[in-house]
C-alpha cells in the first residue's frame, strides 16, 4: 500500500490534548455508582473479622425481619445451586512438571475463612443503608484458628496449614534458568555479592472504589442476554468468561459493560468474589442488584501487591563483568490464588531478572506461598518493579564491594546495541534497545557531573544529599497468546479492532481494550487519522461492552497501544485496500496506479503522475450508497482485525533521582527526578509524559510512604483506612524531567510501539533506594528497607551515629 503523509497536525507523534477529558471536567463522567435502574436492590456483605477461622454456624434470622431486607444468602445457598469455584487465569507449571495447587475459592465462603474481609454472607435490601444495617445483625459463630501472615513463617515446617490441598502452604515452586551454569560461574568468581531484600506489600487506592450492578432475565432479555453485568473493571471480556464458567452459562448469554472507571492500576483487572455473588443472586431474584465498595472494605478485599522476601547473589569477575545471578524468592499469594496472582512472582518476575545487563548465567527459584492475608495480584508494574529492585540493589552492592564506580559498573555490563536481538539467560529475546545511549542521556539531563558540588553545598547547610540511579527493562505489550500459553494461561492475549465507516467518512472504531486514564479516545484516533486521513472529531472510539465488542483481552500490562493499536493499523489497511479499489473505479484508473495520501490530516486517493484525485469522504459515500461500485464489491467500508504479536515488547529506561535529608529529623525531600524511556514510537508525547508522572507517583509511594501492615500473630489489618495508609501528595512530588528515545522502534508490531504506562512505578523504588544509600552511606548506613518513612530514616541515622 503506497501512502503519503504530509503535514499531519493531529497524527502520530503530536501532543494532542486528551479528548476524553472534556466530559470529566464538565462532571459528565458516568461510573457504575452513577447508574440507577428501576427496581434495583442494594447488597452488603458480612465479612470475616478473623484471618483464619472455621464458620461453625451462621444465624441470619435476626436480620431477615429488618426493614427493607429482601434476601440473605450464605455459601450454603450458592453450594446448593452448584455455583463453581473461582478459577485463576493462570495455572503456572511447577518444577518437574508439578501442577500448581489451586484450592477452591467460592464467591461466599463455605465452612472456613482465610483472611480478614472474606465474605460469609450477602444481605440484599431496598436501600444501601438498610443492607448495611441488616448485615450488622447477622450472627456468626466463629472458631478462630492460628493464622500465618508473613511469608517467612508460612514456609516453616510447623506453620499452620491454610489449605488442606496445599502442603507446606505451597501454591507452586517455579524455577528458571541453568542452575549448573550458575554454580560453575560462582565457583570461579573474583567477587560474590549478596543482598537480602523485602519488597513490602502495598495496596491500590483508586479514586473510584470497585462497584458492580447485575441484572438477569428468566429468558434472554431485550438485549439478547440472560445476564448483564456493569462492573468497574479493566477486563470485561475476562469477567464474562469467569462468570459464565462459574454459572455454567453460554458465554454469549453474559454481557459485561465497563463504563467509566476511576482508576484501575491492575487491581481492577481481576475477577472478584463480589462479581459472582451478585451475578448468581440476580438470577434468583430477577431484580437489578448493586454493590459499591466502601473504602474500609477495599483495604480488606481489593487485591494487594508485591510482598516478596528475596536472597540474591551476583558473581563478578576481576574486571567487574557480571558472570552469574542467583535469586531465591518467597512470594506471598495471600489466602488464595487470584486471577493473575501466581504469574506475577513467577513467569513475569523471573523473565526480566537479566534487566539491561549481559549476565551469562541466571537461576531463579521462587516459592509462591499462601498466607492469611488478602490475595496479591498485578498492580502497576507487576513483577517488573520487584525484579528491578533485586537486580539494581545487587549492582549497587557490587559497586560498594568492588570499589568500581556504580555508573561505570553499569556501563561495563550493559547489553550493546550491536548485540541485538539478544537472548537473555532466562529465555526472552530483546529485539532492540540502546541501553548505553539512554543511560548517558539520563545522566546528562540529571547533571551527574555537577552533583559533587551540589552535595558539598548541601553539606554546608547541614543536609545529606544523595544521587540515585537505576536502569530497568520491562516486558510490556503483554502477549503473545503462544507465550502466555506456555506458562499456563487460560485465555488468549490478542486484541481486536473493528472499523466502520459512515457515508460522510466518519468512523466508529471498536476495540477490545478499556480506557480508564490511558487516553485511548485520543491516541487511537490519532493512529486512525494518520493511517486513513480523517479529522479526530470524526472518529469515535468505543470500548468496554462485550456485546458490541465480542472479542478482546483488556487493558493491563502496558499493552493497549501495542496490541489494539496494531490491530487498528491492520484494520485501517484493509479499509484503505477496499477504498482504493473503489477509488480506481470512480477515477477510471487501474488500481495499481492509485495512491492513498493524507495531506494536512485529510485523506485522498490520487492517480499517480496526474492531478486527478478523489477525497476520502467521496469514496466513503460512494461505497456506502453503492450506486456505482466495481463488479463484485460489497457495499460499506467495514473491516476488523486481530493482532497477536510474536513477542513481548521490551520497554526500557534510566531513572535518576536526587534527594536531600535533614539528619536532625529524617525528613527526606525528592529534589529532582530525571528519566529517559525507550518506548519505541511515541504516539502522543503529552499523554506519555502524563503516564510517566502518574506511574512515578505510585513508585514514590511504595518507596517512601505506602505499606500495608498486618499483625503478625492475628492477621488483623493495621492499615485499614487512609488514616493509616499514607500516600504521596502533590507537595511530595519532585521536579520531573522526562524524555523519550525513539531510536529503537519495536520490530514486531506495525506501529513500532512499546508499552509506556508502568515505567515510573518500575524504576522508582530502585532509584530512590540508590539515592537513599548514597546519602546515608557516609554515615555508615549500608542497608535500609522501604518504605523510607521519616522516622525510619531518622532511626537509621541515630543507629549509625
Amino acid at each position: 500500500m503506497i501512502q503519503h503523509i504530509e503535514q499531519h497536525p493531529e497524527g502520530i507523534g503530536k501532543s494532542v490534548l486528551r479528548r476524553e477529558d472534556r466530559k470529566f471536567l464538565a462532571g459528565a463522567g458516568q461510573y457504575v455508582s452513577d447508574l440507577v435502574f428501576e427496581g434495583e436492590l442494594h447488597c452488603a456483605f458480612v465479612r470475616s473479622p478473623h484471618a483464619h477461622a472455621r464458620v461453625q454456624s451462621i444465624d441470619v434470622s435476626p436480620a431477615t425481619g429488618a426493614t427493607g431486607v429482601i434476601a440473605i444468602y450464605t455459601g450454603a445457598d450458592m453450594a446448593a445451586d452448584q455455583v463453581g469455584t473461582m478459577i485463576p487465569l493462570w495455572q503456572i507449571p511447577g518444577v518437574h512438571g508439578t501442577k500448581m495447587n489451586e484450592p477452591p475459592r467460592w464467591g461466599i465462603a463455605r465452612g472456613a475463612v482465610r483472611h480478614v474481609g472474606e465474605i460469609v454472607a450477602m444481605v440484599i435490601a431496598v436501600t444501601r443503608n438498610q443492607a448495611l444495617d441488616a448485615a450488622e445483625l447477622v450472627a456468626v459463630d466463629w472458631e478462630p484458628l492460628t493464622a500465618v501472615v508473613d511469608v517467612r513463617d508460612a514456609v516453616k515446617t510447623d506453620a499452620p496449614q491454610i489449605h488442606a490441598g496445599a502442603p507446606g502452604n505451597l501454591a507452586v515452586r517455579f524455577q528458571r534458568g541453568n542452575e549448573a551454569a550458575v554454580n560453575g560461574a560462582f565457583a570461579k568468581a573474583a567477587h560474590v555479592v549478596a543482598v537480602d531484600l523485602v519488597n513490602h506489600r502495598i495496596a491500590c487506592a483508586a479514586l473510584e472504589p470497585r462497584a458492580i450492578i447485575t441484572m438477569a432475565s428468566a429468558n434472554r432479555g431485550q438485549d439478547g442476554h440472560e445476564l448483564t453485568i456493569y462492573s468497574s473493571t479493566q477486563v470485561p471480556h475476562h469477567i464474562r468468561k469467569f462468570v459464565a464458567e462459574q454459572l455454567a452459562l453460554p458465554e454469549n448469554s453474559v454481557r459485561v459493560i465497563a463504563p467509566d472507571v476511576g482508576g484501575g492500576f491492575g487491581t481492577k483487572g481481576k475477577h472478584y468474589p463480589e462479581e459472582i455473588a451478585l451475578a448468581w443472586a440476580a438470577r434468583k431474584l430477577h431484580r437489578p442488584l448493586k454493590w459499591v465498595s466502601t473504602r474500609s472494605e477495599a483495604f480488606v478485599s481489593d487485591y494487594q501487591a508485591r510482598d516478596h522476601v528475596t536472597h540474591a547473589e551476583l558473581a563478578i569477575d576481576a574486571n567487574g563483568k557480571f558472570l552469574a545471578l542467583r535469586v531465591t524468592t518467597l512470594a506471598a499469594l495471600g489466602a488464595y490464588v487470584s486471577t493473575v496472582g501466581a504469574a506475577v512472582p513467577t513467569s513475569v518476575y523471573t523473565g526480566v531478572l537479566s534487566g539491561p545487563y549481559q549476565i551469562p548465567a541466571i537461576f531463579s527459584d521462587v516459592k509462591a506461598l499462601f498466607t492469611n492475608t488478602v490475595p496479591t495480584d498485578a498492580y502497576r508494574g507487576a513483577g517488573r518493579p520487584e525484579a528491578c529492585y533485586v537486580l539494581e540493589s545487587l549492582v549497587e552492592a557490587a559497586a560498594m564491594q568492588t570499589g568500581i564506580d556504580r555508573v561505570e559498573l553499569r556501563r561495563r555490563n550493559f547489553i550493546r546495541v550491536e548485540q541485538m536481538p539478544y537472548t537473555t539467560a532466562v529465555g526472552p529475546t530483546y529485539d532492540c534497545g540502546n541501553f548505553i545511549k539512554v543511560f548517558e542521556q539520563a545522566l546528562t539531563i540529571a547533571d551527574y557531573a555537577g552533583f559533587p558540588a551540589r552535595r558539598e553545598a548541601a553539606k554546608k547547610q547541614g543536609m545529606l544529599r544523595g544521587f540515585g540511579v537505576c536502569y530497568f527493562v520491562e516486558s510490556s505489550g503483554v502477549a503473545p497468546s503462544k507465550y502466555a500459553g506456555m506458562f499456563g494461561a487460560r485465555a488468549g492475549f490478542f486484541d481486536s479492532a473493528d472499523i466502520r465507516v459512515a457515508a460522510d467518512g466518519s468512523l466508529l472504531v471498536c476495540c477490545g481494550t478499556h480506557n480508564h486514564g490511558q487516553a485511548h479516545v485520543t491516541t487511537y484516533a490519532q493512529v486512525v487519522s494518520e493511517k486513513i486521513g480523517v479529522p479526530l472529531e470524526k472518529i469515535e472510539i468505543f470500548e468496554g461492552d462485550t456485546a458490541r465488542v465480542p472479542y478482546g483481552t483488556g487493558t493491563f500490562g502496558s499493552r493497549s497501544m501495542v496490541i489494539a493499536g496494531s490491530a487498528i493499523v491492520m484494520a485501517s489497511a484493509k479499509i484503505i485496500k477496499k477504498a482504493k479499489r473503489a477509488a480506481a473505479h470512480l477515477l477510471e484508473a487501474a488500481e495499481k496506479d492509485i495512491e492513498h495520501a493524507v495531506v494536512a490530516g485529510a485523506g485522498e486517493f490520487r492517480v499517480a503522475g496526474t492531478d486527478r484525485k478523489i477525497t476520502w469522504s467521496e469514496v466513503a459515500r460512494a461505497v456506502t450508497y453503492a450506486h456505482n461500485l466495481p463488479a463484485g464489491m460489497e457495499p460499506v467500508l467495514h473491516e476488523n482485525a486481530f493482532f497477536d504479536p510474536t513477542n513481548l515488547t521490551w520497554s526500557n529506561g534510566a531513572q535518576i533521582c536526587e534527594i536531600e535529608i535533614d539528619p536532625a529529623t529524617g525528613v527526606t525531600k525528592l529534589i529532582n527526578y530525571a528519566s529517559v524511556d525507550d518506548i519505541g514510537t511515541v504516539i502522543n508525547p503529552m499523554v506519555v509524559e502524563g503516564q510517566f508522572h502518574g506511574a512515578l507517583a505510585q513508585g514514590i509511594g511504595q518507596a517512601m510512604f505506602e505499606a500495608t501492615a498486618y499483625d503478625r500473630e492475628t492477621g488483623q489489618v493495621f492499615t485499614g483506612s487512609f488514616m493509616d495508609y499514607v500516600m504521596p501528595r502533590a507537595d511530595t512530588m519532585p521536579s520531573i524531567t522526562a524524555e523519550t528515545d525513539e531510536s529503537q522502534p519495536c520490530t514486531h508490531n506495525p506501529l513500532g510501539a512499546k508499552g509506556c504506562g508502568e515505567s515510573g512505578t518500575i524504576g522508582a523504588p530502585a532509584a530512590i533506594t540508590s539515592a537513599m544509600l548514597d546519602a546515608l552511606g557516609p554515615l555508615g548506613v549500608t542497608d535500609i528497607a522501604m518504605p523510607f518513612t521519616y522516622e525510619k530514616v531518622w532511626r537509621a541515622i541515630q543507629t549509625a551515629r
